[in-house]
C-alpha cells in the first residue's frame, strides 16, 4: 500500500537521494547549498510544499509544488507541480500517480483552480502516466536564464 503525507526530518537523506536522482534524470548541476534550502521549504511548508510516497514505511517518491496567481482568474490561485521523482524499483507501481492525486486533492482543499507541471518530451516513462491522469494542451515552454 502506497502512503502519502508530508516529508518528515528523518526522510531528509532519503528525499535528498531521490531528488539528485531527479536533478540528474534532467542532466543539471546544483550546488550543495540549493538541496538544503529547498529542504528548509519544505519544512516550513509556506511557499514549497513536498510530499513524499511510502511503500511500506520506506520513502519511494517525491513531488514538490507550490501555488501562484492567475492573470485569466485572478480571484484564483493554481498549482505547479515543479518537480517528481519515484526511486527506480517503485516505478510502474503507482507511486507517481498517487503522488499527482494528494498534489491535486491539496490544491482542490485550497480552492486552486488547477494543477500543471512540464515534462521533457523524451520522458516517454512518465509521459505514459500523464497521458491518463492529464490532458496535454499542446504548450511548448520556453525559458530565459538569468543566473
Amino acid at each position: 500500500m502506497i502512503e502519502i503525507g508530508k516529508l518528515q526530518p528523518a526522510d531528509r537523506p532519503v528525499w535528498e537521494a531521490l531528488f539528485r536522482g531527479y536533478i540528474d534524470f534532467y542532466q543539471r548541476v546544483e550546488p550543495d547549498e540549493m538541496y538544503q534550502r529547498a529542504w528548509e521549504e519544505f519544512q516550513a511548508d509556506t511557499r514549497l510544499h513536498a510530499l513524499g510516497a511510502r511503500v511500506d514505511g520506506d520513502l519511494v517518491g517525491i513531488t514538490h509544488f507550490l501555488t501562484h496567481a492567475s492573470t485569466s482568474k485572478p480571484d484564483t490561485d493554481v498549482c505547479y507541480l515543479q518537480d517528481l521523482f519515484t526511486a527506480q524499483a517503485a516505478r510502474g507501481k503507482g507511486v507517481g500517480r498517487a503522488l499527482i492525486a494528494a498534489v491535486t486533492d491539496w490544491a482542490r482543499e485550497r480552492g486552486c483552480d488547477r494543477v500543471y507541471w512540464n515534462t521533457h518530451e523524451t520522458n516517454t516513462t512518465a509521459r505514459t502516466l500523464y497521458d491518463k491522469v492529464a490532458s496535454y494542451r499542446g504548450f511548448i515552454r520556453y525559458q530565459i536564464d538569468l543566473k
